[in-house]
């Protein structure tokens, strides 16, 4: 499809919808990992790519990235626009139109849509990894990755098999301590788990994950906004009795330095994995945006805080009780997902679906331009019992009012 076309679609979809753009479903499967049903997708799907690919176990939403999985066609984990029956990218639309849909800044600053968000949700935990930053994959023309983490209640109704997750190193661990993990790689369980850890997860919490640090993310659906990248280095050989490939470690590393264990270790961000205050550095809860639950509605904030000083993304969850119509203002674009309810946003029908194929189109994906977040969203509940539940997230530095870490125990800002 030509830029023309996308540009002459977009535009139409944008009038039709208020500044408001209609998403498909975007699913990913990981070849290690297993899928832990409940994403919503109908269990007949969840190997609708092949086993040889592996069950789908992610839902990425408003992604103008790329996974990064072998063997994938180059579009997957890319969001696709539909409108009258089209679909195009929502790449190929901010390319078309990148001001009007992210906003002059960003589009100055960024020349795209640079964050993404996405659901994973597995049966067991993930192996012990990081990201690696944006100066160790330079070389590789990729990028680096922080991440943020939001549990939300609405999916979590069962932990699965460990609703842990590790996270980082303990104090007094030394580099030839995961140098020896990394040179028992072939023996089975390398034992990097023994020098991590764990903490328990709970609904309606979440976490800061910068770069460089080493965590292996346990069995809650996760909601997690993140920049655009998909970037990792594996640091555990086993999980769950499933051998973890080599290739998973060194995937994003330097050919000619996939045997150097010293340059692996040295990937890890030694003062930050052992951090004795790692907890109240990393931990959310949320926080009201403003005191409005007289009103018939509650904003808050999921996901927040910097990393290395800037404010890569922020996530917001949004409640509006029945028979509610709240209009809402922000400071700049967002991808929406619907995951509680029914209603209308921006005039646009949505609701929450009870379960979905493969394929499927859906009402609970949406993606808000600049210009008509800041003007204000008119969110309506129209169920008759249940509250209308909206998790929204945003690109960097759009809300500097964003809580800190730590501020949840403070009562907020």
């Amino acid at each position: 499809m030509s830029r023309h076309t996308v540009e002459a679609m977009t535009g139409r979809a944008l009038d039709a919808g208020g500044g408001i753009l209609r998403l498909a479903p975007t699913w990913v499967p990981r070849s290690f990992l297993h899928p832990g049903r409940r994403l919503k997708l109908h269990p007949d799907d969840l190997y609708a790519l092949g086993a040889h690919r592996g069950g789908i176990d992610e839902r990425w939403f408003a992604s103008t990235t790329p996974a990064d999985n072998k063997g994938a066609p180059p579009d997957e984990g890319l969001s696709y626009v539909v409108f009258e029956g089209d679909r195009f990218t929502l790449r190929d639309a901010v390319a078309a139109c990148g001001p009007e849909i992210i906003g002059q800044e960003m589009w100055d600053t960024c020349g795209g849509w640079p964050v993404y968000s996405k659901f994973f949700d597995n049966m067991g935990p993930i192996p012990h990894h990081l990201h690696q930053s944006a100066e160790q994959v330079a070389s590789l023309g990729r990028l680096g990755k922080p991440e943020g983490y939001y549990f939300p209640p609405q999916l979590n109704y069962t932990g699965n098999n460990f609703p842990h997750t590790f996270y980082g190193l303990e104090p007094g661990t030394t580099k030839q301590d995961v140098r020896g993990c990394l040179e028992r790689w072939q023996d089975g369980d390398n034992g990097i788990l023994d020098l991590s850890r764990a903490y328990r997860l709970k609904p309606g919490t979440g976490w800061l994950v910068e770069p460089r640090l080493l965590h292996a993310p346990g069995s809650l659906v996760t909601y997690e906004p993140q920049w655009g990248s998909d970037v990792f280095a594996m640091y555990q050989s086993l999980v769950e009795g499933r051998s973890v490939p080599w290739d998973l470690l060194v995937k994003d590393v330097p050919e000619d330095r996939r045997g150097d264990l010293d340059y692996l270790v040295d990937l890890i961000d030694w003062e930050a994995n052992l951090d004795p205050s790692f907890r109240d550095n990393h931990y959310l809860e949320p926080i009201p945006v403003a005191d409005t639950s007289g009103e018939g509605y509650v904003d808050r904030w999921v996901v927040y805080g910097t990393v290395e000083g800037r404010q890569w993304f922020t996530a917001k969850e949004l409640t509006v009780a029945a028979g509610v119509r709240a209009v809402v203002e922000d400071s700049g674009a967002y991808g929406l997902t619907v995951m509680q309810g029914r209603g209308a946003i921006g005039g646009l029908s949505v609701h929450s679906p009870s379960m979905i194929r493969f394929g499927e189109m859906t009402e609970d994906e949406l993606f808000v331009t600049d210009g008509t977040a800041r003007s204000g969203v008119v969110f309506e509940n129209q169920a008759g019992h249940e509250p209308l539940v909206v998790l929204r997230y945003f690109g960097p530095d759009v809300n500097p009012d964003a809580p800190q870490v730590g501020d949840h125990r403070r009562g907020g800002r």
